[in-house]
């Protein structure tokens, strides 16, 4: 084990050209802006997948539907499909048929944005999720976050946030804890922890891919010659974990957008309940 340790050790502090292996930083998530500098429309790199991600969205939906037909075609079938799966697996299922119906859309746009910019992670050449920067989670958070507050204060106008704050059943003295920490848990931990729950999955995932295939170039193309045996090695197994990782970022991407979409769906059916 300690001839393995110092192998590594040496031979990611020297190369061949007197380098030393640098791995990922939080700076890849601030990238130097490509148009209107130092102005507030600032577009960088990561806002320029958001933008491509948006139109690819868009054009697929477009092609899936623009020709609607009682037998559908293969784009038609995929598309229903996946609408099936915020439709009947969330919507209807947590909502009902009535209410399912009235928040499909935006449940449906809230989970193939997320899950549109969660992808480009894994997409070489843009090699990042465009919801890898807070603005993105938090914006798509204050949506759900408002779309809760009003179907509660919608459906129960009078008693909505007294039911919130003051939940029936409880003896009165005890309402002095438990009225900030439903506060606190309700409008405020709600967006903020559904915004960092993608954002943080995003941003690791996207870190260790980067650590991987940065350090399979290294041990390939960088290490000292008098390393070389030891550096294939290393980085045969840097690559297989690359590998893995990216078939896993899939699965995160996919999942993130629909565990997003599940919690606005169940605030959203809480807010609406017959208790309030």
């Amino acid at each position: 084990m300690a001839l393995l340790v110092n192998a590594v050790t040496k031979l990611v502090t020297s190369s061949g050209d007197g380098s030393s292996f640098q791995g990922p930083s939080i700076t890849e998530f601030f990238p130097p802006a490509i148009f209107f500098a130092g102005t507030p429309f600032e577009i960088n790199r990561i806002i320029l997948i958001r933008f491509a991600m948006a139109a690819i969205l868009i054009l697929l939906f477009w092609l899936a539907t623009r020709n609607m037909k009682l037998v559908p075609g293969k784009g038609q079938s995929l598309a229903e499909m996946a609408l099936d799966v915020v439709r009947v697996n969330i919507a209807e299922d947590l909502l009902g048929k009535k209410d399912g119906k009235r928040f499909l859309p935006l449940l449906t746009a809230i989970f193939f944005t997320v899950l549109a910019m969660n992808i480009p992670g894994i997409f070489p050449g843009m090699n990042v999720a465009g919801s890898s920067l807070f603005g993105l989670p938090l914006t798509l958070a204050v949506v759900a976050y408002v779309t809760f507050i009003y179907a509660g204060l919608k459906k129960h106008p009078g008693t909505f946030l007294k039911a919130s704050l003051f939940p029936p059943g409880v003896p009165w003295p005890i309402y002095i804890i438990v009225t900030p920490i439903e506060f606190f848990s309700i409008f405020i931990l709600r967006p903020i922890t559904l915004a960092l729950r993608l954002l943080m999955n995003m941003v690791a995932g996207h870190l260790l891919l980067v650590l991987c295939f940065s350090a399979t170039d290294f041990f390939f193309f960088s290490a000292a010659l008098d390393q070389a045996a030891w550096a294939r090695f290393f980085g045969i197994g840097t690559f297989a974990f690359g590998f893995v990782f990216t078939a896993f970022e899939i699965l995160v991407a996919v999942l993130q957008a629909y565990v997003f979409t599940l919690l606005t769906t169940v605030y959203i059916q809480l807010a609406l309940a017959e208790e309030h």
